[in-house]
């Protein structure tokens, strides 16, 4: 007779969310004093998106919003993480706000707290108004005193009604992706550029945190979403545990070192000098860059492993973040990097839970005493309807189940996670991939905008409602 199995059960006050970003979803593009973001013009230049597409229309959120949320209700979600559009509440990256730009925002907040669902606002996710841009973009100081101004502005018009706030999503591939391999906006690909950004990012989440504070009741929490990397050495050889610190480096300490340690990691500094002196490092930044913060956001979908590379290895080296023959890695060219073994979703992806949990303990290692939350974690697969108009997909099933599990885990292991949102809510517009890749646990035919629960929500919605994991066929 089989052993019975445990449930896995959470902690009642646990967070069940899912998360979207406002150029994936919104729509209406040139409405309400809208202007364009460096998506839009990304997403409009030929050869840049599969197929051409882009987020003229996405899922059209913008008018259909009180619906979305009633799903969200009807789900049995308790937590909404969404993205303000910046060029939608500053069309110019200065100056004051369009409040039409605004009030959408507040009648989004306002339904979902109607609906008992708790908002979680990040401030900016990739869209900065094509204005700044022009202006430099991230390699400029300047725009990280300009993302404090809209930090400030949003902050005091929602700062009375919601309580979760997070800087920045995902400020990696802002810089490396935007500005160094160029498969997302701008498209810019100068290794130096990506450095200069990733210093400006970090300035603007300083900033913006103390914009924020000063701007909002006190009982509101400040945060940032890092996509930080579990890097893993091929062997145990010294070249190849020296490539992945090269890594990890680039990946996380870049980040993490000046927000939670106040500095750049030393061999961050000395394996990028041959690049840059970093000299746009001024004083006082690394001082306004380490504000205390009230959580911690970490996303997750697959690790990367790396080795030294071959030395007669020639060509870029595919690391799952797009193709180009421009690296995201400055200062990394004698880094090799590996598919790891196992199932893979949609995106080729590799499936490995226990990433998610390796990540987890690590923050917990590196930031004790500061609560974690699992802000994005979720997989692409080729969903279709069946003939009923139902959509199965049990093998996102089977990796929330995995993946949630490894969050479980690890809260066992000493951990304090107090919530997840699941990527995505609803199929959306997957950025350089257009409409192609998946990531909904509601499918959404783009032809005429109607969602349909797939059994993966169903599934999670049921988590969501008791607290503990159904068994992984509990929605088919």
């Amino acid at each position: 007779m089989p052993e019975p199995v445990t449930p896995v059960t959470f902690p009642p006050a646990f967070l069940w969310g899912a998360a979207t970003s406002a150029y994936q979803i919104e729509g209406a593009v040139r409405e309400d004093g809208r202007t364009p973001s460096i998506w839009d013009t990304f997403s409009h230049t030929p050869g840049k998106t599969a197929g051409g597409e882009n987020g003229d229309v996405a899922v059209d959120h913008y008018h259909r919003y009180r619906d979305d949320v009633a799903l969200m209700a009807e789900l049995g979600l308790t937590a909404y993480r969404f993205s303000v559009s910046w060029p939608r509440v500053q069309p110019t990256g200065r100056g004051p706000a369009v409040q039409r730009g605004l009030d959408f925002y507040r009648r989004l907040v306002d339904e979902l707290l109607t609906h008992g669902i708790k908002p979680a606002v990040t401030l900016y996710h990739w869209d900065l108004p094509q204005e700044l841009e022009d202006a430099g973009g991230w390699p400029e100081r300047d725009t990280a005193l300009r993302f404090a101004e809209y930090a400030q502005i949003v902050g005091e018009a929602l700062g009375d009604r919601v309580e979760q706030w997070i800087t920045l999503n995902e400020p990696w591939c802002s810089a490396f992706l935007g500005y160094g391999s160029g498969v997302h906006a701008p498209g810019r690909t100068d290794a130096v550029a990506s450095l200069r950004a990733a210093h400006h990012l970090n300035l603007a989440h300083g900033l913006g945190t103390s914009a924020l504070r000063g701007a909002m009741p006190a009982r509101n929490t400040v945060a940032v979403s890092l996509n930080s990397s579990v890097v893993r050495p091929l062997s145990q050889d010294p070249a190849d545990l020296a490539a992945a610190r090269r890594i990890d480096d680039l990946a996380n300490g870049v980040f993490h070192g000046p927000m939670l340690h106040g500095a750049y990691p030393k061999t961050l500094l000395a394996a990028t000098s041959s690049l840059t002196d970093w000299s746009y490092v001024l004083d006082g930044d690394l001082a306004a860059i380490h504000q205390p913060l009230d959580a911690l956001g970490l996303n997750y979908y697959t690790p990367t492993l790396v080795s030294a590379a071959d030395a007669t290895a020639a060509g870029p080296r595919a690391d799952g973040h797009g193709a180009s023959s421009y690296s995201p890695w400055p200062g990394a060219d004698d880094v090799a990097f590996h598919q790891t073994p196992g199932e893979r979703t949609e995106m080729g992806w590799t499936i490995d839970p226990t990433g998610l949990h390796d990540l987890i303990m690590r923050y917990t290692r590196e930031a004790p005493g500061l609560p974690l939350y699992v802000t994005e974690n979720g997989a692409a697969y080729d969903d279709k309807p069946d003939p009923d108009g139902r959509v199965h997909d049990p093998e996102r099933i089977a990796y929330l189940h995995g993946h949630l599990s490894a969050v479980r885990r690890a809260i066992t292991d000493g951990a304090d996670v107090r919530g997840y949102y699941l990527w995505s809510l609803m199929d959306n517009f997957e950025w350089a991939y257009g409409y192609g890749k998946r990531f909904g646990a509601v499918y959404v035919d783009y032809a005429t905008q109607t969602r349909t629960p797939k059994s993966s929500a169903l599934w999670y919605g049921q988590a969501a409602r008791t607290g503990t994991l159904p068994p992984p066929a509990a929605a088919e």
